[in-house]
């Protein structure tokens, strides 16, 4: 299921899934009564037994409520409890550090590593994106998102993937320029990553990823971003050294629990950014530039900066 969050001119934000076709969108808790809820933390938090429903019930064919063209779609998780971001595609670290004058750090290769994001800024697809103040080397990261499903602490690579709901478009805007200067006294990114994030266009559940994973257990997805229409970056998600598994058994470590609806974020694949050409790809982003990325069987996601 492609899952969403979205709008229209008489209603407050609303959760459903699109068609099978994507011309429309079902509002799940019209068409079931009230049975399922009508935001999507709700829908997460007891999606076993909201998922045991629809299929119960047929409701996943029921007609479209609403035409695409009238709704609008928001950030199909709009209110996560957390955000872990980590930095899992071993090119992008490489290409990154030498811009900032860093090597790679060896214990890089001994864990995955992570920090917590706002997720209290969170924007959806077709979103405008403020440009922070005085920032003059704006940036934009592909990665893939990864929604938790169930609770769970200390939990073993090998077994994370029962504690997964589904997947999104991850674009981790960053004001290098802020970054940089913060990073130098050995703390942060701070303010340079704290003013957007953005996912979407929908959630797809685990289920419709599965069919692309390869011989290591990674997903064979190409990842592709455009900037104002212009090729930037095209990559690939089994690239990736350190998979959600091993991402979500060490954030779990030492009897954290993770919790329904905290988000994890892949990392930004290989040449997902600006700084690692050190913007010869592209300049710096601008009000107007429209950034989209593009992920197999995760749709595209358009912003444009402000």
């Amino acid at each position: 299921m492609k899952l969403v969050t979205f709008t229209d001119s008489t209603s407050k934000p609303r959760t459903g899934w699109l068609t099978d076709d994507a011309t429309g969108v079902v509002d799940m808790h019209r068409i079931s009564d009230g049975a399922l809820p009508a935001d999507m933390l709700s829908f997460i938090d007891d999606h076993e037994r909201y998922m045991a429903l629809i299929q119960e019930n047929n409701w996943q064919a029921m007609a479209a409520t609403h035409l695409m063209a009238n709704v609008v779609l928001l950030a199909p998780l709009p209110n996560p409890r957390s955000f872990r971001d980590y930095i899992s595609f071993e090119q992008h670290l490489k290409n990154a550090s030498s811009k900032f004058g860093h090597q790679v750090a060896p214990e890089w290769y001994e864990m995955p590593i992570f920090y917590f994001t706002n997720h209290q800024a969170i924007y959806g697809p077709g979103q405008d994106i403020p440009r922070p103040v005085r920032e003059t080397r704006m940036d934009y990261e592909l990665e893939m998102g990864c929604i938790i499903g169930k609770a769970g602490k200390n939990i073993p690579a090998d077994q994370a993937d029962a504690y997964i709901f589904g997947y999104t478009i991850f674009n981790d805007f960053t004001a290098r320029a802020i970054q940089g200067k913060e990073m130098k006294c050995n703390l942060g990114p701070a303010k340079g990553k704290d003013f957007a994030n953005v996912i979407g266009p929908y959630i797809v559940t685990k289920d419709e990823l599965e069919p692309t994973r390869d011989e290591t257990g990674r997903f064979n997805v190409q990842m592709t971003s455009r900037i104002n229409g212009q090729p930037i970056c095209n990559g690939n998600f089994n690239t990736i050294h350190y998979t959600f598994g091993q991402m979500m058994e060490r954030a779990s470590e030492n009897n954290v629990m993770l919790y329904p609806g905290d988000i994890i974020g892949s990392g930004t694949v290989g040449w997902g950014s600006l700084i690692e050409t050190n913007f010869d790809a592209h300049r710096p982003l601008e009000p107007g530039d429209v950034i989209e990325l593009e992920i197999d069987g995760l749709g595209i996601l358009k912003n444009q900066i402000i």
